[in-house]
């Protein structure tokens, strides 16, 4: 810990420091301790192998289980929920809004599908008045998030999606071109399969509405699987108009202000291991889980860089062995996490404890790879990323079988259906009969979260899945106060570099963001999306001069590579860059990382992933 970086330092003693703790070792003392409390008379035992797992960085939880487990603080240990379908009478509006408003209170961060909401203007069958349209009534909840943030409160992180057919899609993928709009919202459209093909064949698109909740003249009718239902309902055709040419506004803003992202939902539901129970159209808000109504995210990341073994070394290599393990060991503390967190609502807490899911990622892959003499951008090294995430894949699996045969499987699992999931019928054989035969404790076990603080406070590994974004960065961070503050910081597997290797210049494997093409970022997850039942938080980092004309085909490459969603940034007047560049280096290593104007709900450092 001698090396500890300032603001990693500065990081747990603002945000995850409890009482009189000494050091991040008393840190994980208390939250070994207490996510031990459900093993009962083996409390001790695995309290201690618990802490050996958190010891030196090796797991990091999410930030929400760093800052609460064994506190007497008042909130949940879930970083982030999906909310249940907004209604559209005021009453319900309302109820809505003071339970999304109770999460935020807890430390939660909320997601919602708007898209149950009447298009503005129309008349509902339900009230007789005409609507606001769901933009509108976004920003009631905006200002509800602004006035918590205002009056101390924690940031609140939201995100809010809306269909591709829904009458006022046009309105909110242009909703944050005004810069003072909508700002603690990300925002993701509900892309379909068939409105891909629309957009490939140059057909027209019809925006709709169910007709049993509004009154409309127009006369087609179409039928669809409307968003708060499992049934497919008739729908009014409000208007028509060419699917390239919505498509096209899409990604213009996205380019403009780096907003909306896209969610691939067809694909979400094809992989979803539960495709039987639920039908997903929304995410927490940086979008690595997606979620049914009051679904909860339960989330820690491995640091594949303490696992290396003699690093930048002719003979460097990962000791997979251990990783597993570590892996095995993750998912019994994640499923513990469940039964010991508090829950902002009853049904969240039901919600949670029907299904148990979890989301296990990895951070520090970018660091790892150089520190294996790996480039972020070759083939060889996404062949190592693939090989490394699917080893840790298998083996949670394999950890939730057992885990299954000695607690029991999640309360909501039809083995059968679960089985035929995209997902699952990817496992090996051996493994899909152990499930059949046991069942599992986990009906989801994988999710790659941004893990920006818990990576700063790991000495600043690169985050997530990302690239690294500069061997050394000035970056703004959000103090407790209020306040935004700026700190010079180096690269983790930089540091390392510099302290085993005076004077000599820097490996080919270190390179930074602006190194590599914005294809190659979508690449490193198209490789390792497979691997995760859940999805992958990450933002392509595109230069604020590249060509609209190329910046477009990002979108449509990633719905082509099977991804289930897309964000990408490009610096722009209206939501800016958060990290910079220190001009002082010799060499160019430098990019752009961000996509979500405010923090992820287990952080207070702007710069965020976004799903992929």
């Amino acid at each position: 810990m001698n090396d500890w970086p300032y603001i990693s330092r500065h990081i747990w003693e603002t945000r995850y420091r409890w009482g009189g703790e000494a050091s991040i070792a008393d840190s994980w003392d208390r939250v070994a301790r207490a996510v031990a409390v459900p093993e009962g008379k083996r409390m001790d035992e695995w309290a201690r192998r618990f802490r050996q797992l958190l010891a030196g960085f090796r797991f990091l939880p999410g930030g929400r289980i760093l800052a609460g487990a064994g506190t007497d603080r008042d909130c949940t240990l879930c970083n982030c929920f999906v909310m249940g379908v907004v209604p559209e009478d005021l009453e319900g509006i309302f109820d809505a809004l003071k339970e999304g408003a109770l999460t935020l209170k807890k430390g939660g961060g909320v997601g919602y599908d708007f898209s149950a909401l009447p298009p503005a203007g129309i008349e509902t069958r339900a009230t007789g008045v005409i609507a606001s349209g769901p933009v509108a009534i976004m920003q009631i909840w905006d200002a509800m998030s602004a006035a918590m943030l205002s009056s101390g409160a924690r940031r609140g992180a939201m995100m809010a999606t809306l269909r591709c057919d829904h009458p006022d899609i046009a309105q909110f993928i242009d909703a944050k071109r005004d810069g003072a709009a909508l700002r603690q919202f990300n925002l993701s459209v509900q892309v379909t399969d068939e409105f891909m093909q629309a957009v490939g064949s140059g057909a027209p698109w019809p925006l709709v509405f169910p007709a049993a909740q509004a009154h409309s003249d127009a006369g087609a009718v179409v039928r669809r699987r409307w968003s708060g239902g499992n049934d497919l309902v008739d729908c009014v055709v409000v208007r028509t108009l060419p699917a390239r040419e919505l498509w096209e506004s899409l990604v213009r803003a996205a380019y403009d202000c780096a907003e909306p992202g896209v969610l691939f939902v067809d694909q979400i539901n094809r992989e979803n291991n539960l495709h039987y129970a639920e039908y997903l159209t929304s995410t927490n808000p940086c979008g690595e889980v997606p979620l049914p109504p009051y679904g909860s995210c339960n989330l820690g990341s491995l640091n594949l860089t303490a696992f290396v073994i003699d690093p930048f070394m002719p003979g460097a290599r990962l000791d997979s062995e251990a990783l597993a393990d570590a892996a095995c060991l993750a998912v019994r503390f994640l499923d513990n996490v469940i039964d010991v967190t508090a829950y902002p609502l009853a049904s969240q807490a039901e919600s949670a404890k029907a299904n148990r899911r979890i989301g296990l990622g990895i951070t520090g892959l970018a660091d790892a790879l150089a520190m294996l003499g790996q480039r972020y951008d070759s083939w060889t090294g996404r062949g190592v990323a693939e090989d490394i995430l699917r080893r840790i894949c298998l083996a949670a699996y394999s950890a939730s079988v057992e885990l299954a045969d000695e607690r029991g499987a999640f309360p909501a699992i039809d083995r059968t259906s679960f089985l035929a999931s995209g997902f699952v019928k990817r496992l090996p054989a051996s493994l899909q009969g152990e499930i059949a035969r046991k069942g599992i404790r986990n009906s989801h076990l994988m999710a790659i979260a941004p893990a920006g603080t818990i990576s700063l406070l790991a000495g600043n590994v690169s985050s997530g899945i990302e690239p690294i974004f500069s061997l050394r960065t000035s970056r703004h961070m959000l103090e407790a106060d209020g306040r935004h503050t700026t700190h010079v910081i180096d690269d983790y597997a930089w540091r390392l570099w510099r302290t085993g290797h005076p004077g000599e210049p820097k490996p080919d494997a270190l390179l930074g963001s602006s190194d590599m093409a914005a294809m190659d970022h979508l690449e490193m997850q198209a490789v390792l999306q497979p691997w995760v039942d859940s999805a992958i938080a990450k933002t392509i980092n595109v230069p604020a001069g590249m060509p609209f004309s190329e910046f477009r085909d990002l979108f449509a490459a990633a719905f082509r590579r099977g991804l289930k969603g897309c964000t990408v940034f490009r610096p722009n007047p209206v939501s800016g860059a958060v990290l910079n560049e220190m001009a002082e280096l010799e060499f160019r290593c430098c990019g752009i990382e961000g996509g979500a104007e405010h923090e992820a709900a287990d952080t207070d450092v702007a710069g965020t992933g976004r799903l992929g």
